[in-house]
């Protein structure tokens, strides 16, 4: 014989038994799985994927979405988007939205996700919620809201200033091409407001406590401990939270359109409804040009996204080098 024990030989069968009944098992996870997942993967491609790969494909056709006939005319929608002065208009309320609402939602949310986060602020969990609760509430229904709680006849804002003596006449909010869009920021920042402050709460319990701790037996006060602890620790966060902000807030049609509707005189014409004007609500639908505007706006999100993707990367290196 090979000297090789039989109880060696006799047990290599069980193990090799036991390790492909393990990988049978494993395939069976794994396909359940993908079973699962398969809902999911087809409604994402019906109703995403395919849309982006057709935009792309009718924005180099002359389409108005009803007809068979389908003209090839190339680089010419996105020619005349280009050139069209009320696609830069809806470019520039766009970005003057974002840079309006971006800081505000940041920046406040901040302040008040360290009053909710102190130990020592009573009935921090409700207000939590009461500041989350608008989150949960259907746009559109907030939007069509928001109309009668500005109206310059009977609404509640106006109403309540003309109370107080700060107004002799009631102020037309969203009739008017100087406060409509100013209006319509704050109610985004309304509305969407709990989400940053659940981004800042959920950092500032990055902090260990112990720091403070320490400080306060230093004589240190509350500004002192903000901007020498809070302040450096929250950087990497500050980063991710102003990305993710930014790129929620390029997402603004359905309050607009609900709100404003584009107006008055295009002053709140954020890009998506421009694109949707193009597509669906004018006298001559034009499918091919509203693909091509917003094929140019996705291309314009994409960047932002890029520019988040660096930000992250960004953001978790200075975490690791602290």
């Amino acid at each position: 014989m090979t000297g090789i024990p039989s109880n060696a030989i006799g047990g290599a069968a069980p193990r090799r038994a036991a390790v492909g009944g393990r990988r049978r098992r494993v395939r069976r996870t794994e396909l359940m799985v993908y079973l699962f997942l398969l809902p999911t993967i087809v409604l994402y491609g019906l109703f995403t994927v395919y849309p982006i790969i057709g935009s792309y494909w009718y924005s180099f056709l002359d389409w108005n979405g009803f007809e068979a006939v389908k003209t090839w005319v190339g680089l010419a929608n996105y020619t005349e988007v280009l050139a069209d002065p009320m696609f830069w208009n809806s470019f520039r309320v766009t970005v003057t939205f974002t840079l309006l609402a971006v800081p505000i939602k940041v920046f406040l949310a901040l302040l008040l996700a360290i009053l909710l986060n102190s130990p020592r602020m009573p009935w921090s969990g409700f207000f939590r919620t009461a500041f989350f609760l608008p989150v949960v509430t259907t746009t559109a229904i907030v939007g069509v809201v928001m109309q009668f709680v500005f109206d310059p006849a009977s609404g509640p804002v106006n109403l309540g200033l003309l109370e107080l003596g700060f107004l002799d006449q009631g102020i037309n909010f969203l009739g008017d091409s100087k406060t409509a869009l100013p209006t319509v920021v704050g109610v985004f920042v309304w509305k969407w407001f709990g989400t940053t402050l659940i981004y800042w709460l959920a950092a500032l319990q990055t902090i260990p406590r112990d720091l403070y701790e320490a400080a306060s037996i230093d004589k240190a006060g509350p500004l002192r401990m903000f901007t020498s602890i809070t302040l450096p620790l929250l950087k990497p966060f500050l980063i991710i939270i102003t990305l993710l902000t930014l790129e929620s807030t390029l997402q603004v049609f359905d309050l607009m359109l609900t709100m404003t509707g584009g107006g008055p005189f295009y002053a709140t014409q954020v890009m998506e409804i421009y694109i949707y004007e193009a597509a669906f609500a004018s006298t001559t639908p034009r499918l091919g040009f509203a693909s091509a505007a917003a094929v140019l706006f996705g291309l314009f999100i994409c960047a932002v996204g890029l520019f988040q993707l660096v930000g992250i990367r960004a953001a978790q290196k200075m975490r690791t080098t602290k």
